[in-house]
């Protein structure tokens, strides 16, 4: 009987010793998944970062790609605005050149008549000269003078002047003492300027 306890309480002991042994193992094993989940998790947060540096990288150059595009636009933007501005220059001296060009052309078509009212009123007779006809023909010749000079043509300053091709016509040489060589002599027809060109050039006399 006493042998008969003796193995009942062996069997207890190897399973005790058996139970003791599954349980360290499930701590065993309950270690090393708490282990291989802290690793996991270490391993995650060091990708992150790469990850996070990788995106950067990506945003960086999208926004290099913009700034650049940007700066391409603006570039763009100026050069046109200075070709506009250019145009609208160039269009500006087109306009008034053109405009220049038919006023002289009109400008030319009137002076023979104010050559004409000037010999005209040269030669009428001293004793007529106060006579209403003669002064109603000075008195229009007077105001077409005016209109021309708020036009801005103006008659070309010749007798006693120097000599100047740009400005004079010179149809004669003459001998005078009195005056230096190259100096012009007579004006033979006046010459006016439009602003800052010649209508019509000086028709005169020039000393030799």
């Amino acid at each position: 009987m006493a042998a008969e306890n003796k193995d009942i309480e062996k069997d207890i002991d190897i399973e005790e010793v058996k139970e003791d042994n599954i349980a360290d193992e499930a701590v065993e094993e309950e270690k090393a998944a708490e282990d291989a989940k802290d690793k996991k998790d270490e391993a995650s947060k060091e990708a992150a970062p790469k990850k996070e540096k990788k995106f950067g990288k990506k945003k960086d150059k999208a926004v290099e790609k913009l700034e650049e595009k940007v700066k391409e636009l603006e570039d763009m933007r100026v050069r046109q605005l200075a070709e506009f501005e250019n145009f609208r220059k160039r269009s500006e001296k087109e306009k008034s050149q053109m405009f220049e060009v038919g006023a002289k052309s009109v400008i030319e078509k009137i002076l023979p008549v104010i050559d004409n009212f000037e010999r005209g009123l040269q030669g009428v007779p001293e004793e007529e000269k106060d006579a209403p006809f003669v002064k109603g023909v000075e008195m229009v010749y007077k105001q077409m003078l005016t209109a021309f000079d708020e036009m801005g043509v103006k008659p070309i300053d010749a007798v006693g002047k120097e000599f100047d091709p740009n400005l004079h016509n010179a149809v004669m040489a003459v001998d005078d003492d009195s005056l230096e060589s190259g100096t012009v002599a007579e004006e033979m027809q006046k010459g006016y300027m439009y602003k800052e060109s010649v209508v019509r050039h000086s028709m005169v006399k020039v000393v030799n």
